[in-house]
C-alpha cells in the first residue's frame, strides 16, 4: 500500500467559500502525490518487476540505473527505491531549486535552474548521458520525467552552448509559446532531448512520466528524451518565425537550424527507428488525475460539477475572461443549488508589460474584470507546482468585489492586468493562493463557484 500521501498546507484569503476551496485544490493535489502515483503504478513481485504492460524478469538484467529531472523527481526516486530496494545500483536525478533536497538511497539529488537552464543542469545533463552511453544491452535504465525536466536537463546540441540555450528558451518563454511549441525548438537544439537519450543507449529503458501535457504527448513531456519525436527541423523554424523570434535567436541556434534544413545535422529519432522497441513509457498521473479528484471532491461538498472535458490552452487572459463572464452568466440564472465548474490545462502568457505574474494569477485577475458586480461567485486560478510563473504564489482567487475594493486602495486592475502584473495587484489587494512547492506538477487548475443567491450553510 502506498505511504500516507502527502497533505499540503494551503493558504487563501477569506471569503465563503474558502473551507470548500481549500479542500477541492488539497484533493486535486492529493491525488497527484508522486511518491503514491509511482507505488500504485509499479510493482515488484517476487524477481518480475511489473510496469505498465511490460514484464521485466529481473534475474535477465544487469545494473538498474535511475536518471531523470523534474519538479517530482526526488519523491518519483524515493518510490522506485522503496520498491526496489537492492536491486537500484545507482542513479541521479535533478530538481529545481537552491538549497539541497532530502538525498535519496543510492540516487544522487543536484538542484538546477528552471525555468531558465543553467551550469548546475548543464553539468547533470552531461552525467546523464555519460551513464546512459555507459550500459549494456542487458541492463534496465529507469528515466523519471515529470514538469520542468526540459530545462532542469539542457545539454546543448554540439556547436551550440548554455548561453544560446539559455537566451532561446526565455525568448520563447516571453513570447506566449505553448509547451509543445517550445519543446519542438528545444528538442532540435539538443543532445538528449527528442529521443536522442533512448538513441545514446544501449540498455533497455523504462520511462515513468508525471504528465504536465494536454494529451499525455510523450514526445512533449520534458521534451521527450526516450520518445521517438514526430517534429522536424521545418516544424521548429516555422514555431520561431511564427512568433517573430528569428531575428531574435542567437546566431548560432539560427545556423544549427538551417543546417537541420539543408540536412546537414541529425534529425531527431522517428517511431519507426527500432531503438524504440527497448523503451517502454508509464504515465503515472495527469491532468485529469487532478480534475477528476476537484471535481469529486466538489460533489462530495454538496455541489453539482460541470467538468470541462477539454484541456484548456490559449491566452490566460481571453479564458479568464470567458470564465468570467460563464460566472456572471450562471449567477443570474437563478440557481437551485451550488454549481462548480472545473477544468484544468496551461494558459500562455504573451507579456507585454514589465510587470510579475504567470498564467494563473492573469487568469484570475482577467476573469474578476468580468465578475464585477456578482455577490455569489468566485474563481480561482492555481498552478499544482505551487509557483506560478516567477513568483512564489500558486495562483489566486477572486470575486466580484476584488476590482472594486482595489480601486479603492488605488490599484487599477485594468492597467495591473495590461502590464502583466497579476502578482503584484494581488500583493496588494489580497487574493494570492500560497502552497509552497509541492513537489508534483500536473499543469493548472481552474475553478468557478456559483451560490444561489442568499444560499447559507446548513
Amino acid at each position: 500500500m502506498p505511504q500516507s500521501r502527502q497533505i499540503i498546507p494551503l493558504i487563501l484569503p477569506a471569503s465563503p467559500v474558502r473551507s470548500d476551496l481549500r479542500r477541492i485544490l488539497q484533493s486535486a493535489l492529493i491525488a497527484v502525490d508522486p511518491y503514491a502515483a509511482v507505488i500504485s503504478n509499479i510493482s515488484l513481485q517476487g524477481h518480475r518487476l511489473h510496469a505498465g504492460r511490460r514484464v521485466y524478469d529481473l534475474r535477465t538484467l544487469g545494473r538498474i540505473v535511475v536518471v531523470g529531472g523534474g519538479k517530482a523527481a526526488v519523491p518519483m526516486a524515493r518510490a522506485l527505491v522503496k520498491i526496489l530496494g537492492r536491486r537500484v545500483d545507482s542513479g541521479l536525478v535533478a530538481t529545481p531549486g537552491n538549497t539541497a533536497p532530502r538525498a535519496v538511497s543510492k540516487i544522487q539529488v543536484f538542484t538546477a535552474g528552471h525555468p531558465i537552464p543553467d551550469r548546475r543542469g548543464l553539468g547533470v545533463a552531461r552525467r546523464v548521458l555519460d551513464i546512459a552511453e555507459s550500459l549494456a544491452e542487458n541492463d534496465l535504465l529507469i528515466v523519471l520525467l515529470s514538469g520542468g525536466a526540459s530545462s532542469l536537463l539542457p545539454l546543448p546540441a554540439e556547436g551550440l552552448t548554455l548561453v544560446d540555450k539559455q537566451r532561446t528558451t526565455s525568448l520563447l518563454l516571453r513570447s506566449g509559446a505553448t509547451i509543445g511549441d517550445m519543446n519542438t525548438v528545444r528538442k532540435h537544439l539538443s543532445a538528449v532531448k527528442g529521443g536522442r537519450l533512448a538513441q545514446a543507449t544501449r540498455a533497455k529503458v523504462l520511462t515513468l512520466l508525471l504528465s504536465d501535457v494536454g494529451g499525455d504527448d510523450l514526445g512533449t513531456i520534458g521534451s521527450g528524451p526516450t520518445a521517438p519525436d514526430p517534429t522536424t527541423f521545418p516544424d521548429a523554424v516555422r514555431i520561431v518565425r511564427r512568433y517573430g523570434l528569428w531575428q531574435r535567436m542567437p546566431v548560432r541556434a539560427r545556423v544549427h537550424l538551417v543546417e537541420g534544413l539543408a540536412g546537414w545535422q541529425d534529425e531527431t529519432p522517428k517511431a519507426r527507428s527500432r531503438i524504440f522497441r527497448r523503451v517502454n513509457h508509464v504515465v503515472i498521473g495527469n491532468n485529469r488525475t487532478a480534475v477528476q479528484a476537484a471535481a469529486d471532491a466538489a460533489h462530495r461538498l454538496g455541489y453539482e460539477v460541470v467538468m470541462i472535458n477539454r484541456f484548456l490552452t490559449g491566452e490566460a487572459a481571453q479564458v479568464g475572461q470567458w470564465m468570467g463572464k460563464l460566472g456572471l452568466a450562471l449567477q443570474q440564472a437563478n440557481l437551485r443549488r451550488r454549481l462548480a465548474v472545473i477544468a484544468g490545462g496551461e494558459l500562455t502568457v504573451t507579456v507585454k508589460g514589465n510587470g510579475r505574474g504567470g498564467r494563473a494569477q492573469e487568469f484570475a485577475l482577467a476573469g474578476a474584470l468580468s465578475l464585477q458586480g456578482t455577490s455569489d461567485a468566485w474563481l480561482a486560478g492555481a498552478g499544482t507546482d505551487g509557483r506560478d510563473g516567477p513568483t512564489d504564489a500558486a495562483g489566486a482567487v477572486v470575486d466580484g468585489d476584488i476590482v472594486a475594493r482595489g480601486k479603492r486602495k488605488g490599484y487599477d486592475a485594468p492597467k495591473y492586468l495590461a502590464r502583466n502584473d497579476s502578482y503584484l495587484f494581488f500583493k496588494r489587494v489580497g487574493g494570492h493562493i500560497m502552497t509552497g512547492l509541492t513537489a508534483t506538477n500536473v499543469n493548472d487548475l481552474y475553478i468557478l463557484l456559483v451560490h444561489p443567491p442568499q444560499w447559507k450553510e446548513r
